[in-house]
């Protein structure tokens, strides 16, 4: 385990202590550049159509990414630069150029499907996690441009990873596991700096709060624990014994801006509200059929200021996307697929009132959340939508799929169409 100051550099209620110095992430990376690109036809097997025998589908992407052979899990766009990570079924990550499909390095190493894959928030290091149990770390190379990285740690520890989340400021890094554990790690040097061990069962999502300083994560066995990163015994714990929390298995999660609020989907189709200063249920959402699972639940910022009571979408395999207004706990909009909503987006600032939805009837949809008014339809796919990520300030939208392919979009109608 780290020693406990290694950890207050990170967590600290003092916001000048949580950021990183980019000097500490760059030190000592050698600029030979000899292991970093495999070879040149992967380079041309990026780029492609889909199959000559596909049924037709009207396709308004940008562009196509074809390099993986299986199901893509996985997607994330860089927070700055037009590169996407992707991870997928074939066992293999690439890093890729989202305006041509280009690959830029073949992320290797992985033993089974790559289920998670996230630039981190800085966007000079990518962590790829697998069913395999390996957390596999790449960092970029030199300061000239994105397209140099090299492979630097991998962290071991978990079962199967469900999922990984960076620290919204530093260099620190989260994994929930099929085994009921949590990890957390530090970077770069790979030390576990805690094993939170609360749950029961696969913990199914998990969350930083927006400011860094505590961990929210949940479980197929319906808890939801609060944890302090510097301390492995919980600050709260709701189960299914406590009053108005029982969601069968919890599936999806979000927190507020100000990290007050936690909103959780259960596979019994109800949806719960946790105040995370007093520890207990403020509210209950209905709006999705029973036993229809929440799969995707995100914040919405209307006003753009923060500031507002908030509004959550939750989206569920009934294909439901509700539109929910927390000071009225009344439905907005109910945004409709024909199939299961996969992932929900947000868009930055200053359009915050937009939102992404993904779904398994092999389409992504744009919406304009203060009405529910549909923008935009995204349309290429040859099967259901399994990951997607907002790039460029929100002005695309990239998606993994089903089918092996990953789609670039634009998020908007075209101003001048």
């Amino acid at each position: 385990m780290a020693a406990p100051h290694e950890t207050e550099d990170y967590i600290e209620e003092d916001e000048g202590d949580v950021f990183i110095d980019s000097g500490d992430v760059l030190a000592e990376v050698p600029d030979d550049g000899d292991h970093l690109m495999d070879e040149d036809d992967e380079a041309e097997d990026g780029v492609g159509s889909f199959p000559s025998g596909a049924p037709d589908v009207k396709d308004n992407s940008l562009q196509h990414f074809t390099a993986h052979n299986g199901s893509v899990f996985a997607i994330s766009c860089h927070p700055t630069e037009p590169l996407a990570v992707s991870g997928g079924e074939d066992d293999l990550g690439y890093i890729w150029d989202i305006t041509d499909g280009e690959v830029i390095v073949k992320l290797t190493g992985h033993t089974d499907s790559v289920s998670s894959a996230s630039f981190s928030s800085d966007g000079q290091m990518i962590a790829t996690g697998g069913m395999d149990g390996k957390v596999r770390i790449w960092r970029r190379v030199g300061t000239v441009n994105f397209r140099n990285w090299e492979f630097l740690t991998e962290l071991q520890g978990p079962d199967e990873v469900i999922w990984l989340r960076w620290h919204p400021r530093g260099a620190i890094l989260l994994a929930g596991s099929n085994d009921s554990t949590v990890w957390l790690w530090q970077l770069p040097s790979g030390n576990t700096m805690q094993v939170f061990a609360g749950h029961s069962g696969p913990v199914q999502c998990g969350e930083f709060t927006p400011d860094g300083k505590r961990i929210v994560t949940a479980s197929g066995d319906g808890t939801l624990i609060y944890w302090d990163p510097r301390s492995p015994t919980p600050l709260f714990k709701l189960s299914p014994q406590n009053a108005r929390f029982d969601l069968e298995n919890i599936t999806s999660l979000a927190i507020n801006a100000s990290s007050t609020l936690a909103v959780v989907g259960g596979t019994s189709g109800s949806v719960r509200i946790v105040s995370l200063s007093k520890g207990e249920v403020v509210g209950a959402l209905g709006g999705h059929a029973e036993g229809e699972s929440v799969e995707a639940v995100q914040f919405v910022d209307l006003t753009g200021t923060g500031n507002s009571p908030g509004v959550v979408v939750t989206g569920g395999t009934d294909g439901k996307a509700c539109v929910w207004d927390l000071a009225t706990m009344r439905l907005r909009a109910t945004l409709e697929h024909q199939d299961a909503v996969t992932s929900l987006l947000a868009h930055p600032a200053p359009k915050s009132h937009l939102i992404v939805s993904a779904s398994a009837d092999n389409t992504l949809r744009t919406w304009d959340a203060r009405t529910g008014a549909l923008v935009k339809e995204h349309t290429g796919h040859h099967g259901p939508i399994l990951s997607a990520s907002l790039g460029l300030q929100g002005s695309v939208v990239v998606s993994g799929g089903d089918d092996s392919a990953c789609l670039v979009f634009t998020t908007e109608v075209d101003e001048s169409g």
